[in-house]
Parts: C-alpha cells; sequence; structure tokens
C-alpha cells in the first residue's frame, strides 16, 4: 500500500523566486486498486508521479509504502522495493536490444516464445523487435509499448504509468485499454495512471483530480467522472471530453 502524507514541492522560478508545484497532498493507493490522477495541465501530476517513484524529492511530507517511509530512498532502493515506473517518455538504452530490456524487467531470462507474447500484447511484431537495439531507431510509440511490455512482465507491487497513451497511435491505444485491464486481473498490487484519457479513466477504481497542486477531488469514477465530462462546467479541474490519439 501506498501512502502519501501532505507532499509538498516546490522548485526555482528565477533566480531567487520558488514556485510551489504541490501543496499538501495526501492519499492512499490501496493494494489491488487501479487509480487514475487526472487534472489539468501543470496541476502537478507528473511531479507527483516522479516524487513516488523517487525521481524527485519532495520539499515537505512523507511517502510510505507498504509501512516503510521511503521518502528519503532513492530511484533505485525504492525500485528494489518493488516500486515500478513508466516515463511519459521512456529512456533509450543504447547496446542494449529489446529482448535484454525485457528480460530485465522480468528478472530473469525469458524464452523466445515468452517475449514473443508479450510483445504482440502490446501491438508490436515480435520477430520484428526481440533483437533489435533500444535506439534512436525506435519511435517514441515504438518505445513506449516496449516499456510497458516491462511493466507487465514485472509485475510489481506498484506500478507508476505517466501519461501512457503519449505517443500511441489509436490502433495501439485500443490495445492499450486490454493490456491495462490485463494487467489489473493478474496483478495484485497498486497501479497509479497519470492520464487524461477518458477510457483510461472509465477503468478506474479511483480518479484523484489534482488541480493547481491540490487534489480537487477525490472519489469513484461514478462520483467523479460525470463532473469531469461535463460540458459547459464551470469547474476548474474539468479535462473535457476523451481525445483519443490520432491515427
Amino acid at each position: 500500500m501506498l501512502e502519501l502524507k501532505n507532499i509538498t514541492f516546490s522548485a526555482e522560478n528565477g533566480v531567487q523566486d520558488t514556485k510551489d508545484i504541490l501543496n499538501g497532498v495526501s492519499l492512499t493507493a490501496e493494494d489491488g486498486k487501479f487509480i487514475v490522477i487526472t487534472g489539468p495541465n501543470g496541476g502537478g501530476k507528473s511531479t507527483l508521479a516522479k516524487i513516488i517513484a523517487g525521481i524527485e524529492q519532495p520539499t515537505g511530507g512523507s511517502i510510505l509504502f507498504n509501512g516503510t517511509d521511503i521518502t528519503n530512498l532513492s530511484i533505485t532502493e525504492r525500485a528494489r522495493m518493488g516500486v515500478a515506473f513508466a516515463f511519459q517518455q521512456p529512456v533509450r538504452f543504447k547496446g542494449l536490444t529489446v529482448s535484454d530490456l525485457v528480460s530485465l524487467a522480468a528478472g530473469h531470462p525469458l524464452e523466445r516464445g515468452e517475449l514473443c507474447e508479450h510483445l504482440t500484447e502490446v501491438g508490436l511484431c515480435a520477430r520484428d523487435y526481440i533483437d533489435r537495439d533500444v535506439n534512436a531507431s525506435l519511435s517514441g510509440g515504438e518505445i513506449k509499448r516496449i516499456e510497458i511490455a516491462m511493466a507487465m512482465v514485472r509485475k510489481a507491487p506498484l506500478t507508476i504509468f505517466d501519461e501512457p497513451e503519449a505517443g500511441i497511435d489509436l490502433w495501439s491505444f485500443n490495445h492499450l485499454i486490454e493490456v491495462f485491464q490485463k494487467l489489473r486481473r493478474e496483478t495484485h498490487g497498486s497501479i497509479v495512471i497519470i492520464s487524461h484519457q477518458e477510457r483510461i479513466l472509465d477503468i478506474a477504481d479511483e480518479i484523484i483530480v489534482l488541480a493547481q497542486g491540490r487534489i480537487a477531488a477525490q472519489g469513484t469514477k461514478e462520483e467523479v467522472l460525470p463532473t469531469l465530462l461535463a460540458t459547459g462546467s464551470s469547474c476548474a479541474f474539468c479535462t473535457g471530453h476523451d481525445k483519443a490519439p490520432e491515427n
């Protein structure tokens, strides 16, 4: 279980000024829950995801994972404890193949058949990718799907996805929903996704709306989603209707 207690984060905004990005964010992600964090751009969503993963350190507050305070632990230490993070813009690893990366995520060498199965699930023709280097020859959408395959094989107690739909074409996005539904069925830990997409919001157990660095709304999808999709609403955190990735 993940617990955030009164998380604050400030960043430099000029030579002497600082800007408050997060202001007292507290939330709990229970085991087995599928949680989507949404809200307007600049509301602090990606910053919060990075703080949970250990990429950024909070200015104040504490983070507990399965009862252990991990506030000051590095991203490597958190990963060893079972915190997985999928970047909005995945990094590339020169000298490693797709097979290498997926096997590393699994924690052991995978048979070719297993690799093919996992790559096929994220919409990649396995025979064309298994032995490819993870370099600039791969598009942003391809590397994103490979990273999602890595998250699937790892099955970490806590997996965080930062806007997984970014750079994904429409066909792959449709399969992405199926991937998340499968991950939800097979993973007993928590899944936290940063997303604006209605179809991802629609499969959430809980939706958290983050606006201006604070939690503006929180509840089940039945409670929160209608407000987010309301046309002509004056709410400060509405995301609008679903805009699926372009073909």
